[in-house]
């Protein structure tokens, strides 16, 4: 199979959003599910989440940042050109219900994720509540699709150029304090899941969190992406990569994450330099 990529959109200058030929993941993927992918012979695996499908077209769709030397280079592809591998879909389905009233906060590119969430959510009899958060007005991205299926879309900035100005989690805690929240499932940054984990727990709302650890193979071998929840090692590829916001230790998590930024970093610098 090729994966060629029949369609690309910037959102803002580092985020980018492919349409990849992919018909077997497209016809069997889930809310949830997530790919890995490799640019080339020499590239990472990286481990991307399925923002759509398209089953007619047998496509996908991802959203990339550019972040270090593998993202840069899948994001510096056009239509036309292939992705060497596509492996998926991967990790667990979301397990959707009717559960009442659902808060959905999301963070930069973590929209793309959710959204999938969201529609599922909404198509399931759900009120669904989407927070939408980002420093500034152009990191906001997939809000018209996301006011498709939602009930209501809070938008928050840092820096007050759209939506209100504040944190994901002061649009999460107005929603709290006006009504009875059954659900909260938060994807973004670790650092906001943290904290959007601290207050739902304050106000004991239950909540899923989509985690964003350093991955390689992708089936539980490796263990690069181990994480602790409840006292438990836990594997995010196949185990997650949601879990119960209120048990994991996103403290060990955040440690984890940067156990590799020199590296990352002299190899971005590497790469810049190689491009010059």
């Amino acid at each position: 199979m090729n994966n060629k990529i029949v369609g690309k959109e910037y959102f803002s200058e580092n985020v980018v959003r492919l349409e990849v030929e992919a018909p077997l993941i497209a016809k069997s993927r889930k809310a949830g599910h997530f790919v890995i992918v490799r640019v080339d012979e020499k590239g990472e695996r990286i481990p991307l989440t399925i923002a759509g499908a398209d089953v007619e077209k047998g496509t996908i769709t991802l959203v990339i940042q550019k972040i270090g030397v593998s993202s840069t280079k899948v994001c510096s592809l056009n239509v036309g050109d292939e992705l060497l591998d596509v492996v998926g879909p991967l990790g667990k389905a979301t397990h959707i219900e009717k559960f009442g009233t659902v808060v959905c906060a999301c963070g930069g590119v973590g929209t793309a994720p959710m959204l999938p969430i969201v529609e599922a959510l909404k198509k399931a009899g759900n009120k669904v509540i989407t927070v939408l958060a980002a420093r500034t007005k152009s990191l906001i991205i997939l809000e018209e699709q996301i006011r498709k299926f939602s009930d209501e879309v809070i938008i928050m900035t840092d820096d007050g150029s759209y939506g209100t100005q504040g944190l994901v989690t002061n649009g999460v805690e107005s929603v709290i304090l006006r009504e009875k929240v059954d659900k909260c499932i938060t994807i973004g940054p670790a650092i906001m899941m943290k904290f959007v984990s601290l207050l739902t727990k304050k106000y004991e709302v239950p909540t899923l969190a989509s985690l964003n650890t350093i991955m390689v193979d992708g089936t539980g071998m490796c263990g690069a992406c181990r994480i602790t929840v409840d006292g438990k090692t836990k594997f995010v590829c196949v185990d997650g990569p949601e879990f119960d916001a209120h048990q994991v230790d996103f403290n060990e998590m955040l440690m984890r994450l940067g156990a590799y930024k020199a590296q990352e970093v002299e190899a971005f610098e590497t790469y810049k330099n190689s491009c010059k």
